[in-house]
């Protein structure tokens, strides 16, 4: 007890200390991911002469969206975890383990079973740190603590120089010596954060330590026989054809789709549930609507627009050319640089800040805006990389607006009893709107561009509206949550 009074007692800029080890975790595990993100897809379609598997363009932009949509799927996994096994503090820990060695994975194996081997192993361990990381950080604040959202965008601000500094990296390396020394880099930015992880633990003194609802032993033969035939069941789709790379990111969008709707009904009707947390949850359902519209097209940024990157832009830099998978860590730079201006403006604003509903109708509606911006750039030949950096402004700008507040105000509306795997509910929406990028990118040609930008801004536009028009009914079931 002395050691969580100790922990709780001491802040860093007013915030518990507590923040600083889990910013540093997770700027490395977003170092690893993103800097292994960007490249995969040129990986995957690049001819095997230039260091590639050499896949149809269609198929590896889908396999990209697939296993990002994945990655959040696994969320669930990594909540179930930490409620009935672990704990969320050492969930986190593990997880990252298991993230660094689906890197070794793709650094060392050659081909598709590297491949295979890596995005599982990835899937897997990032769907246990994410969702935990960031439910362990609620913990640190009250339910109504008005340092909250400014406590989530600074640690949102370590998500982005994790995600700024990846590619950086990862894009030098594989122009410069191949795809594997990429790879290499991104699982020894994990075991770094591992180690620094270790070394200040005990700034999180008891946070996350308990293991919300245990299972009990009865049960352990019943959640390994599930476990068991799952996999059974993928292994059978795969071998008879019903899962491809081609299709894979439609039936992971389908499969988040019902596993969105299953676990809804599953909390909104538990004996476990009290009656206000029922509100909150009903809250809930049109923020994860808009949140998976905003990452449709928020993702794209590593399934159309890596495309674009790399067969579009002009990237020479006084004579030099830039890596193409650049394109990563553009928007990771706007956030560094406006974070501090919107965790200090939250912070500021308090109570009189827009609510949380209005906050995410304006960055959907942000995120179509800067969609529209590139239908101008369609009729370039070339188009300079500075213009897109522009629009990757109202990006950062829209992402501000609508991601740290997601994940704050799900801590907040999260059913006591389901603290951590309310978080990976939230991560459904964010792998709905992934797996939907590589959906959608099926349908992007550069002959029909302002067609394309076009449709799917207006859309992001129309949701944001129809947000902002249920902000008071969302507000009103939120219950005291602002």
């Amino acid at each position: 007890m002395a050691l969580r009074e100790q922990s709780d007692s001491r802040t860093f800029f007013g915030h518990p200390v507590g923040l600083v080890n889990l910013f540093g975790v997770e700027l490395w595990e977003r170092f690893s991911f993103y800097g292994m993100l960007t490249i995969l897809g040129y990986y995957l379609y690049y001819s095997v002469t230039d260091g590639g598997l050499g896949l149809p363009q269609s198929t590896a932009t889908g396999i990209v969206g697939a296993y990002g949509g994945l990655v959040y799927l696994s969320t669930v996994l990594g909540g179930w975890v930490a409620d009935r096994l672990l704990g969320m503090e050492r969930t986190v820990f593990y997880g990252g383990v298991v993230v660094m060695l689906g890197h070794i994975a793709l650094a060392v194996l050659p081909g598709l079973s590297g491949v295979g081997a890596g995005l599982v192993l990835v899937a897997l361990g990032s769907g246990a740190l994410k969702a935990n990381a960031s439910s362990l950080l609620g913990t640190l604040y009250g339910r109504n603590d008005p340092r909250a959202d400014g406590g989530f965008t600074l640690f949102y601000l370590g998500i982005n120089l994790g995600g700024f500094t990846g590619p950086l990296i990862t894009g030098l390396l594989q122009t410069s010596v191949g795809f594997h020394y990429g790879f290499s880099a991104a699982a020894i930015g994990m075991a770094l954060g591992l180690t620094q992880y270790v070394v200040f633990r005990r700034n999180l003194g008891t946070h996350g330590r308990n293991v919300p609802n245990p299972l009990p032993r009865s049960a352990i033969s019943t959640a390994v026989g599930v476990f068991v035939g799952a996999i059974v069941i993928v292994g059978a789709a795969v071998a008879v054809g019903l899962v491809t790379l081609a299709n894979l990111s439609h039936v992971t969008t389908g499969v988040i789709v019902l596993a969105s709707i299953t676990y809804f009904a599953t909390m909104l009707t538990s004996a476990r549930v009290t009656g206000p947390e029922r509100g909150r949850l009903r809250a809930f359902i049109p923020l994860f609507v808009a949140n998976a519209v905003f990452w449709s097209l928020f993702q794209q940024i590593f399934t159309v627009l890596a495309v674009y990157s790399d067969q579009r832009m002009n990237w020479s830099i006084f004579g030099w050319i830039a890596p193409s998978s650049w394109i990563g860590s553009i928007e990771p730079v706007w956030i560094i640089v406006l974070s501090p201006l919107f965790a200090l403006m939250w912070t500021r604003l308090g109570k009189r800040a827009p609510t949380t509903p209005r906050k995410f109708a304006y960055g959907v509606a942000g995120m179509g805006l800067a969609f529209l911006c590139f239908i101008p750039l369609a009729g370039l030949g070339s188009v300079p990389a500075l213009l897109v950096m522009a629009i990757l402004g109202v990006f950062a700008v829209s992402e501000l607006l609508l991601s740290p507040i997601g994940l704050s105000v799900t801590t907040k509306l999260a059913p006591e009893a389901f603290r951590a795997q309310m978080m990976a509910l939230y991560f459904f929406s964010v792998g709905l709107g992934t797996a939907m990028s590589g959906v959608l990118a099926g349908f992007y040609d550069p002959s029909r561009e302002s067609a394309y930008f076009g449709i799917l801004g207006g859309v992001a536009v129309l949701a944001g509206v129809l947000v902002f028009a249920l902000a008071p009914w969302i507000s009103r079931q939120m219950e005291g949550v602002h």
